[in-house]
């Protein structure tokens, strides 16, 4: 190959022969090369040597423009130190770091570091806050809630005439709980209390009720108390110890016929109204007429000597029922308390 040939090659230079047989040498990206073997029909055209490209070449890359946004400052640094902070944070959202003006921080700190800043922290997003609820946003909203409130009843100025109008209590808590979920196990739980005495029962009615809710009954504040916790939210349990409740009582009312041929010897406990002990006491204060009815109210202090009896007879004997009976037995006998000499009388 001659030199001319070799330097056509490297710089994509052809040589194109000429009308005179002469050697033009013109480079194909600057021109297009006209083709003289063509025909006549196609005179006045024009063709050039396509270039084989085996890489192409990548398009030029334009210059991307990035605009910087400047940031706003943080809204804490603008704020006023009497600012009204209900118009800040009107309503329960979710933590703010740039809203709130305190070094709040919380998570699991590194050694010998401080916990992390509020600041890109997702743990203060996690948990619900009570930001809202400051002293003067509670106050503002009992301001507005007055004028759909009535005034507070004069009959309910003590604690009994409470328990005699409510006489039911329901006692529920509470919790702020920091967990995977935001129930507290604890909060579902609910607590009927009543009195017992508040509740229409009779002798019978009474008797089975204490049978039915065993430990559940305290006789010294004759509170009845029924725990729900076996369902997973609050309202189900309430609406299970009512249940309970309301079943408690008509089952307490309930009488089975099986019930009407018990005799004395059957009974569950002593009943001093159907013993012979009333008979006897009424006979003895009677003597020597004989009673067409066996009407204890005028005899003095057997209202007491009925209560000893039955109570050292239901509960056992100990000390205290002992000496309970003694002084009733006393008293009805018209004996001195201090002494074994009958009275003058």
């Amino acid at each position: 190959m001659s030199l001319v040939a070799r330097l056509c090659e490297r710089h994509s230079v052809y040589l194109i022969p000429s009308i005179n047989n002469l050697t033009v040498v013109r480079s194909v990206t600057k021109a297009r090369i006209p083709n003289t073997a063509t025909s006549k029909t196609d005179k006045g055209k024009h063709y050039g040597f396509r270039i084989l490209e085996l890489i192409p070449k990548p398009p030029e890359k334009q210059q991307r423009i990035v605009k910087k946004i400047q940031a706003l400052p943080p809204r804490m640094n603008q704020m006023a130190v009497d600012q009204d902070w209900t118009s800040v944070w009107p309503g329960q959202r979710t933590f703010h770091p740039a809203t709130v003006p305190l070094p709040v921080r919380q998570g699991y700190p590194k050694k010998n570091e401080a916990p992390p800043s509020k600041y890109g922290n997702a743990e203060l997003m996690k948990i619900p806050n009570f930001l809202h609820l400051t002293p003067p946003t509670i106050k503002r909203h009992c301001e507005a809630l007055k004028k759909f409130c009535t005034k507070w009843p004069e009959e309910l100025d003590t604690d009994t005439s409470y328990d005699k109008h409510f006489p039911l209590e329901v006692i529920y808590s509470n919790y702020c709980y920091s967990g995977p979920s935001i129930r507290e196990p604890m909060a579902r739980i609910v607590s009927f209390r009543v009195k017992l005495s508040n509740l229409t029962l009779d002798q019978h009615a009474k008797d089975k009720i204490l049978r039915l809710v065993g430990e559940r009954y305290d006789p010294e504040s004759d509170l009845l108390t029924i725990v729900a916790d076996r369902c997973p939210i609050r309202k189900q349990n309430y609406e299970y110890a009512e249940y309970l409740l309301t079943a408690l009582y008509h089952e307490s009312w309930r009488k089975e016929e099986w019930e009407n041929e018990k005799t004395l010897a059957d009974m569950e406990y002593y009943d001093w109204d159907l013993e012979q002990s009333r008979k006897n006491l009424v006979t003895v204060y009677a003597w020597p007429e004989i009673p067409q009815d066996y009407d204890y109210e005028n005899i003095p202090n057997a209202t007491e000597y009925k209560i000893a009896v039955s109570d050292l007879v239901n509960n056992g004997e100990d000390d205290f029922s002992v000496n309970k009976y003694k002084e009733a037995v006393k008293k009805i006998m018209f004996w001195k308390p201090d002494g074994d000499k009958p009275n003058e009388k």
